[in-house]
């Protein structure tokens, strides 16, 4: 057999490996392998399904450049790999994405014609159909829905969109841009955000005075005009002001205005006063931190559709730890992922706990030992002065080492002082953490009882 695409394939691993941060080459790239090339078609293994949605967003630009250097341009990229639950000698072979798309016009103000068909700037992934509802978003998807639906009403215009950073405020004002698009093609919808909007004034600003007519031109001709991060316009008079005669021809002619913020109109500071009127003068709705609910199936959703299984119990460490922002839970998904495929180990609390400890502070309460017993013996339904007790029965037996367990690892208490609570010795303890430690590796039931005290102890 011809092993020449082996080769080809290390010397780009050499050119990755250059070119990257060291984890992100170990992560992405390592674990690749090339297995056929045939002048034209350079077939890659790849772990799983995830990888190439990986590769394909993030690592583009490289991934061609080196494949085009090495292979020459005309390779055709196919990945294979293997579903999950599918027999292992049974693989799926997809192609890539078109390494040389149709060119597509940006939304450029500054064009010499006008542009029938330009970039809209959305994430096609940003749909409806990929948002997870939940009363934190309730009313605010509710009306992003109705304005993509008929978008003749303009009882919702402007909508303005507020919240924290990371609870889905971009997903919601493209998803409305993208159903509109669906329904109308021709429909010219924008979406950017307000710093590109500034970047693109100051650049017209600093030009010959009628590039800033230009500009204004361009933005009154959007039928949907969305966008993101108004805030970032505060302090900037001159593109407010621009902005603001922008905002003024098309709310005149009914097309539509959708801006996320991350605050309130009544606390933007900085920020012209009739600006501000018009912003309150549609619909204003809040995006809440998103709810455990809503955290679980963000992270169950994200799983699915990269084909991966997580454990329940993994599912719902995470979604009780990772509480601020949709966006660092599917950021840990993906770290958890780097750290199972590198490590080459099964998903399990413990990796997600190690992961979340590198990657967010996790808010934990002070747990003692008072929180553990109760827990302990309510999960077990026993008496929780009999922990304190000689009985000797199985069940109060494994309660009370579970009880030793948690207060050691938890609550970080000394030996000493566990036995000291218990009436029992220093050594008893010891070995009572140990005992508990190798039953965990062997008995799936007592993980899962582990798993369901450390949640009651949560909510205690």
């Amino acid at each position: 057999m011809n092993d020449s695409h082996l080769m080809l394939w290390e010397d780009c691993l050499k050119i990755f490996k250059d070119n990257l941060p060291a984890e992100q080459f170990d992560a992405w790239f390592k674990p690749i392998t090339s297995k056929s090339f045939d002048g034209k078609e350079l077939r890659l293994r790849v772990p799983t399904p995830f990888f190439v949605e990986r590769l394909e967003e993030q690592y583009t630009k490289i991934l061609l450049y080196t494949l085009h250097r090495v292979y020459g341009p005309g390779v055709k990229l196919f990945y294979e790999f293997n579903q999950i639950g599918s027999d292992p000698d049974t693989s799926v072979s997809i192609e890539s994405s078109n390494p040389s798309p149709a060119v597509r016009h940006s939304g450029n103000p500054f064009a010499t014609e006008v542009i029938e068909d330009f970039d809209s700037g959305l994430n096609p992934k940003n749909t409806f159909e990929n948002y997870c509802a939940s009363p934190s978003n309730k009313i605010a998807r509710a009306i992003g829905e109705a304005i993509a639906t008929n978008p003749e009403c303009k009882t919702f215009n402007p909508l303005f969109i507020f919240g924290p950073t990371g609870v889905g405020k971009t997903h919601l004002i493209q998803a409305v841009g993208i159903r509109i698009k669906e329904r109308d093609p021709k429909a010219r919808v924008l979406y950017l955000s307000a710093r590109l909007f500034e970047s693109q004034y100051t650049a017209a600003a600093t030009a010959k005075p009628s590039r800033v007519n230009e500009f204004i031109n361009f933005y009154q001709s959007i039928d949907v005009l969305i966008i993101d991060d108004i805030q970032d316009l505060m302090h900037k008079p001159g593109t407010q002001s621009a902005f603001f005669h922008i905002f003024n021809h098309l709310h005149h002619n009914q097309r539509q205005i959708i801006m996320s913020s991350d605050c309130p109109p009544s606390m933007m500071k900085d920020m012209h006063e009739r600006l501000l009127s018009r912003f309150k003068c549609g619909m204003t709705a809040e995006l809440e931190k998103p709810d455990v609910s809503l955290r679980r199936e963000v992270l169950a959703r994200r799983a699915s559709r990269d084909g991966l299984k997580i454990p329940a119990d993994v599912l719902d460490y995470i979604a009780s730890n990772v509480t601020d922002s949709i966006r660092e839970l599917e950021g840990i998904i993906v770290s958890l992922i780097a750290h199972a495929t590198i490590l080459n180990c099964d998903i399990t609390v413990d990796l997600a706990r190690t992961v979340l400890g590198n990657a967010v502070k996790i808010h934990k309460k002070s747990i003692n030992f008072e929180m553990i017993a109760q827990s302990v013996s309510d999960y077990y339904n026993i008496d929780q002065d009999s922990l304190f007790a000689k009985s000797r029965k199985r069940e109060i037996s494994d309660a009370r080492q579970m009880v030793m367990f948690l207060a050691r690892r938890d609550a970080k208490m000394p030996a000493t002082a566990i036995g000291t609570r218990l009436s029992r010795t220093h050594a008893t303890v010891l070995h009572a953490c140990r005992n508990i430690e190798e039953r965990l590796s062997m008995e799936p039931a007592l993980r899962e009882d582990l798993s369901k005290i450390e949640a009651m102890i949560k909510g205690n």
